[in-house]
Formats: C-alpha cells, sequence, structure tokens
C-alpha cells in the first residue's frame, strides 16, 4: 500500500519528506517539478506538490455579455500566458497517482488550502475523497503528529464554503467589471473598469470618510499653556500646564481668563493626585494585528507583511500567518518554545526570564479561529533572513514573548495649580514596573513624563502663559494599516484577501497616498454605483454573504442555495444597470478625463501665461506640451517612463513648473526648462544667482547644494538632492534664514546590499567580456 501525499507548495513537500521520512528521502524531477519518494513507519510515501492554484474558474462559452453564470473550473495553463508550468505539476500528479493506492491532501489547512485541495482531488487523481492532514507549522514535530491523526477526509464544509466564496466573486467581480466597462464602451471609449463584491463596499467606506474631511467645517477654539519651573529641585525642573478648560470654545471667555492672570508670577500648587494601574500584556498575534503593527513600526504594508510572514511559515520559523486567532494552546509547549528560542543570542536573557517562571500562561484575546491558532514563533533558529524578513521575525518573538509577561504597572501623577483663582493642570505618567514592557522592546507605545514629587502649597515660577488659536480637525484619512482594521470590524473580506482588495484599489487609481485619498474616479465610480447599483456597494449585503457561507461551512446551509440567491440579485440588478449603459458609461468617462487630466496637469504655461502645460503622448513617447496649441508651441522633454508629477513650485531662476519626474534611483525634482540658469549653477559654473547662500553645501545631507526654488508662498532655497533629501531654508524680507532650515526628510543611503550587486555585475560582465 504506497500513499501519495500533495502539498500546496514545494518547499512544504520537502520539508513533509524531512519530517516523516526513516532515513533520507529521495528526491526525483519531473521536467520543473519534483516529488519524494520514502518510508515512514516502513510504509511507503510519496510526496509532491501544487504551486498554489492549479486550477481556476472560466466561462464555458465566452462571451462579453452580462450577466454570466455558466464556469467551470480549468486547468490555469488554459487560459493565463505564462502558467504552462502549472501543466508539469498536474502531469506529475497524475502520473504518481497511478502508482498509488491511497491519497492524502496536505495543503495549508484553510479556505484556499482546502480548495486547492479539492480541485487536484476531483480534477487531477480523479478521486472523490481523501485523507486530510492538518497542522499549523512546518515543524518536525507538528507534520508527524499531524500524519499520524489525519482525518479520513477533506473537510467538506471548509471546502464547499471556499469553492462557494470562489463562485461568489467571480459572479460579482467579472459581472460588475464587465458592466461598468461596457458602459464606457457605449459611450464611446474603453478603460478597464473594476468593482467586486469586497471591492465596492471597501472603496465606499474610504469614499465615506474622503466626503467627512472634504464636508468638514472647522470651529476656533482657544486652550491657555503655562510654561513655568519647579524650584524645589536642583537643576529646576520644567513644568507644562494647561488651563482646566482646556478647549475653550468662546474666545471672551479665553480673553477674560488672559485678563484674569496677566502679570502673575507664581502658580500654587493645589491638589496632588497618584494612581496607579495595570497595564496588561497584549494578546497574541493574529493576522490583522501583526499587519498593523508591522506597518506602525516599520512602515511595511499589510500585503508585504503577510509575503514575509508567509516565508517564515516556510521556512518553519514561524506558524501559519492566516488566522484570525489571539489565542494559544499550553498543548504547543511553551516551554520548549522559549528553551528552543533561547539558543539565538538576542533572546537569550528575555526567554530566560520567563522560563523561570513556575507557569507560563498567555494572555489571550476573545478572538478565535477554528483551523489555527495565533500567530507565534516555533522556536527553530532561522538561517538567512532578509531585513525585512528579520523584523516581522523579531516582532513575532517579541510579541509571543510579552504575551506571558506580567502586567506593566504605571503610575499617575494629577497635580492642581492655582494662578489668581484660575485653576490649570499638569500631568505626569511613569512606568513602576516594566515587567511585559520588558519583552516588547523596542515596540511598546508608552511615553514617561515624570514630574518632580510635589506637594501641596509649593510654588511654580511662571515663565510664560499664552493663549493659543486652534481650530477643530477633520476626521484622519485611513492608512494602510487603520483601513485593514476597519476592513475586518465590518466584517468586509478575509484575513487573507484584506490585503489583497486594497492593492487593487491602488492599481485601478481609485486611491492614491500614504495617508490614504481616494482620488476622483474612485469618487466618481461609487457617486455612480450608488446611483444605478447601490446594494454592490451596501456592506450589508457583503455581510450577509459572509453569513451565509459560515453558515455553508457549518453545514447548515446548502451552496446551490446561496449562490442561486446571487445569481438571482445579480440578473435583476444587472437587468436595470443594462437599460442606463449609456447614460452610466457618459458620467463614467467623464470622470476618468477629470482625473487624467489632473494627473496630466504640469503647471502653468511660462510662456503664453495663459495655457496649461500638459503630458500628452506622441509618435515618439510622452512629453510636455502647452493645451493652448498651436497658438502655443511650447514643448518640454520628460523622460520616457517613470514618474512624471508636478509639485507646485516655480523655479525661482526662471518661472517654470518643477517636476518630480524618473523612476527608482534615477527619480529627481527638476526644473522643466532645458536652458534653466539653476542647471548651469548646479553643476558648478558662475552663473549669476540672486542670493549669497545659493550654491552652499547642503546642512543636513552635506551631499547636495541649496538652489533657489518657488513655490505658491514664495521663494525658498532647496536641497538639489531632492527628494533623497528634503532641506528647505525660508526667505524672509529678502534674507535666506540659514540658522533654521527645514528638514522634512533626510533619506539614506545606498545600503551595502546595492553596493554588492553592483559590484557582482560588474564582476559578471568583465568574466564576459574575458571568455570573448
Amino acid at each position: 500500500m504506497t500513499e501519495l501525499i500533495i502539498t500546496e507548495k514545494p518547499s512544504s513537500a520537502k520539508k513533509i519528506a524531512a519530517a516523516l521520512a526513516d532515513g533520507v528521502p529521495t528526491q526525483k524531477k519531473n521536467k520543473q517539478s519534483s516529488y519524494y519518494e520514502l518510508t515512514h513507519n516502513k510504509k511507503p510515501i510519496i510526496i509532491t506538490s501544487a504551486v498554489g492554484h492549479l486550477y481556476g474558474l472560466v466561462e464555458k462559452d465566452k462571451s462579453w455579455n452580462y450577466p454570466r453564470f455558466d464556469i467551470k473550473w480549468e486547468a490555469s495553463y488554459k487560459s493565463q500566458k505564462g502558467l504552462q508550468y502549472v501543466k508539469v505539476y498536474i502531469d506529475t500528479i497524475k502520473m504518481l497517482t497511478k502508482k498509488v493506492n491511497e491519497i492524502t491532501i496536505a495543503c495549508d489547512y484553510d479556505v484556499e488550502g482546502e480548495v486547492i485541495g479539492l480541485n487536484v482531488m476531483r480534477y487531477a487523481c480523479r478521486k472523490k475523497n481523501a485523507n486530510r492532514m492538518k497542522f499549523s507549522t512546518l515543524t518536525k514535530g507538528d507534520l508527524v503528529k499531524s500524519y499520524d491523526t489525519k482525518m479520513k477526509h477533506l473537510d467538506w464544509g471548509q471546502a464547499y464554503a471556499g469553492e462557494t466564496r470562489h463562485y461568489l466573486d467571480w459572479y460579482f467581480g467579472i459581472n460588475m467589471s464587465r458592466a461598468l466597462t461596457s458602459a464606457v464602451k457605449a459611450a464611446g471609449s474603453f478603460k478597464v473598469m473594476s468593482a467586486g463584491r469586497v471591492q465596492g463596499p471597501a472603496l465606499k467606506l474610504l469614499v465615506d470618510r474622503e466626503r467627512e474631511i472634504k464636508a468638514f467645517v472647522p470651529e476656533p477654539f482657544w486652550q491657555i499653556r503655562l510654561n513655568g519651573s519647579y524650584e524645589q529641585t536642583s537643576p529646576l525642573t520644567a513644568i507644562e500646564g494647561w488651563h482646566k478648560a482646556d478647549k475653550i470654545f468662546d474666545k471672551k471667555k479665553a480673553e477674560q481668563i488672559m485678563a484674569n492672570i496677566k502679570g502673575q508670577k507664581e502658580a500654587k500648587v493645589t491638589d496632588v493626585k497618584r494612581s496607579k494601574r495595570n497595564q496588561a500584556p497584549p494578546y497574541p498575534f493574529d493576522l490583522t494585528t501583526l499587519q498593523s503593527e508591522a506597518y506602525a513600526h516599520f512602515k511595511i504594508t499589510p500585503k508585504e507583511t503577510l509575503q514575509h510572514a508567509q516565508s517564515l511559515y516556510l521556512a518553519g520559523v514561524t506558524s501559519y500567518p492566516r488566522t484570525s486567532s489571539q489565542q494559544l494552546d499550553p498543548k504547543l509547549g511553551f516551554k520548549k518554545v522559549l528553551t528552543d528560542l533561547s539558543k539565538q543570542p538576542q533572546y537569550k536573557e528575555l526567554c530566560g526570564l520567563l522560563l523561570k517562571e513556575t507557569t507560563l500562561k498567555p494572555n489571550n484575546g476573545k478572538k478565535k479561529d477554528p483551523a489555527h491558532p495565533a500567530i507565534y514563533p516555533t522556536g527553530t533558529v532561522p538561517k538567512e533572513l532578509k531585513d525585512r524578513e528579520r523584523k516581522i521575525y523579531d516582532l513575532i518573538v517579541k510579541r509571543f514573548m510579552a504575551t506571558f509577561g506580567k502586567p506593566a504597572v504605571r503610575e499617575s501623577m494629577n497635580v492642581s495649580l492655582d494662578i489668581n483663582k484660575e485653576p490649570f493642570v499638569t500631568k505626569g505618567t511613569r512606568t513602576v514596573e516594566e515587567n511585559w514592557f520588558l519583552f516588547y522592546k523596542p515596540y511598546v507605545k508608552s511615553k514617561d513624563t515624570i514630574l518632580p514629587d510635589m506637594k501641596l502649597g509649593e510654588i511654580v515660577k511662571i515663565k510664560k502663559i499664552e493663549k493659543l488659536d486652534k481650530e477643530t480637525q477633520p476626521p484622519n484619512r485611513f492608512n494602510q494599516s487603520s483601513i485593514i482594521k476597519e476592513l475586518e470590524k465590518r466584517g468586509l473580506g478575509t484575513k487573507a484577501t484584506r490585503a489583497d482588495i486594497l492593492d487593487r484599489l491602488f492599481l485601478r487609481g481609485y486611491i492614491e497616498g500614504v495617508q490614504i485619498t481616494v482620488t476622483q474616479l474612485g469618487m466618481e465610480t461609487i457617486e455612480v454605483l450608488e446611483k444605478y447599483a447601490s446594494k454592490i456597494v451596501d456592506e450589508k449585503l457583503t455581510a450577509e454573504i459572509e453569513g451565509d457561507m459560515k453558515q455553508i461551512r457549518e453545514g447548515k446551509k446548502e451552496q446551490a442555495t446561496v449562490l442561486n440567491k446571487a445569481k438571482d440579485f445579480l440578473t435583476k440588478l444587472l437587468g436595470d444597470f443594462k437599460k442606463k449603459e449609456v447614460q452610466i458609461g457618459k458620467e463614467i468617462l467623464k470622470s476618468i478625463r477629470d482625473t487624467a487630466d489632473v494627473a496630466n496637469f504640469m503647471g502653468p504655461c511660462p510662456k503664453c501665461k495663459e495655457g496649461k502645460l500638459m503630458i500628452r503622448r506622441g509618435k515618439f513617447g510622452r512629453f510636455v506640451g502647452c493645451d493652448k496649441y498651436p497658438d502655443c508651441k511650447t514643448i518640454l522633454k520628460i523622460p520616457k517612463t517613470g514618474v512624471a508629477k508636478y509639485t507646485n513650485v516655480q523655479c525661482g531662476k526662471c518661472n517654470y513648473p518643477v517636476a518630480e519626474v524618473g523612476s527608482g534611483r534615477k527619480k529627481q525634482i527638476l526644473c522643466l526648462n532645458p536652458d534653466c540658469p539653476s542647471k548651469v549653477g548646479e553643476k558648478g559654473s558662475s552663473s549669476e544667482t540672486k542670493y549669497k547662500e545659493e550654491g552652499m553645501t547642503c546642512p543636513e545631507c552635506k551631499e547636495g547644494k541649496m538652489v533657489l526654488r518657488k513655490s505658491f508662498y514664495g521663494e525658498f532655497l532647496g536641497c538639489n538632492n531632492y527628494p533623497k533629501c528634503q532641506t528647505m531654508m525660508k526667505i524672509i524680507e529678502g534674507k535666506v534664514d540659514v540658522t533654521h532650515p527645514i528638514v522634512k526628510k533626510v533619506g539614506a543611503k545606498s545600503s551595502s546590499g546595492a553596493k554588492k550587486k553592483i559590484i557582482k555585475k560588474k564582476a559578471v560582465r568583465k568574466k564576459a567580456v574575458g571568455k570573448k
């Protein structure tokens, strides 16, 4: 009796073969794919793999009509270019199936892994059922246990729920995207548009926030701040306090307070309150929280975080990342994991502290996942990790250790001050006992503001009291971390798909920026959908569908019932949509053109003074030309590829627009005028300068030169090493302020890794020349 085990990826097959083999497994090749022959407890086993999804959904009869529901699973190499290698993996599985008596699916134990295994079993193996291994790490112990306790069947609830998700995503995504694209085509143009079951509500969420920000009307308020010193300590301690009223929306009241305390030199301590509180350790990582922390500390996007976490899992050093659990089971063997982690010098001391504890109990959260525990390190020492992989690994290890720590103890001190019967307050917070903070450094989000041991009746000397003019702020924009959290909170998408949904919105040009801004195209696409297909962007519909799939997984609902409901809904919705296709297309087309105009605008024309410089495309590629052509024949060159974006700044030498152009290391900020005097000056010749400081070495990066720039607010000196260095100097009343340069950001120099790559390339070229 020979058994065939099929994994999701080649690296998983190698790990499982090494774990189960009585001796050393024999690796064999079939073109690009590999398989392993071995014995486990003297039983012959063959292990091979898929490469992710080998099969995808396609229409049975291709057509651009909509709605369409007649679809089937087909080997992906038949419908997608560049996937010919998939055929080799399918052929290998088919060949090996003929040699065995038993089949076991060992794909990742989640919805997607179940669908991959289901299709391999049905279409490559031609079987109706198979055994199922279930594991959360690729360590030997976990894999052997998973094999010994394997199920005698697929997880059919998970399989049907996953397949239903694929069907529904196709129904909604293809049909809605096709409807929008067809509408644009009916209006006389062409642009591939995109919408989907989750993508629509996700974009609507971002649009609603954008509308809040645009509709926000700031309201003025005032705060009164005290700067003083406590003289009972040596050296003196600076004290900052605020009027107890905090935000004062009545200007007259603020002015009255200022009048009451005018000329006062002392503030008297009238009350001192101290309180201690315990700050509980963090919960173990689920995927969303890991993505959020990675973005907060390293600015690594959610999609990239998942990629690195997946690599760490495949390397066997962390557990399966696509989990929504915040719980760790004692069966995982916490002491063994910590003992193994202590073999790494950077964790030895911290692990030692935890191993001294008599019991190890993590601070588990409420969220559960039926398939996997929270993310944790396996204890296996990683071999070589890339820089960003190491950051994610360190974050996972330290989060794991921190969950076992005791609560941190924080002490707060509130001191009430009296200035001529006006109440002020100063506050301090300090960490009394670090406890779990110690294990999670440097990722702890806590700040100490330490006050001296102040007592009733003591005096704070007043240095300055000022009234600050402020105004209320609009809601914060989402970033890639906060939007992922919000999508999870609203039940939109899954732990594994949210990052991809966000990435698709960026790709389609619906959103942009680090602090996410919805583009005009994104705004108007949602407006069109709200007007003609409002239910598509209603998150209640998506939540209802997610509920249906949960019931399928639990065996409470049939797949056919859910799919038929979706078909009926889309047929009616898109039938009404099609009747207004031309009108919808015209509205979308206007939005596309308006968005393109904004993207292509490169500043006012410096010659005719009336036209706009726009990016145009001709026979020899793109260029910048005045939109008043042929009356104005201004034409300027820009790089053929990469970024081309107006900076809203005019050159201080020639008044031409300054643009960000190029890509990668060649990206630069420059004046569009090829004959600009500033360019000559930057090369070191003796061009005439308006200010003596022009051409001076940048005080921050020490590499660039300070050159004259011009913006809406006037002239300034800026480093010509922009965007690597964003140092600026204000020009006030005709004089350059060299003493207070504004430093937005100074980029890092080329990494040693990049230098090594360049040296390696040169060596390869030299070797090739030598051979010739």
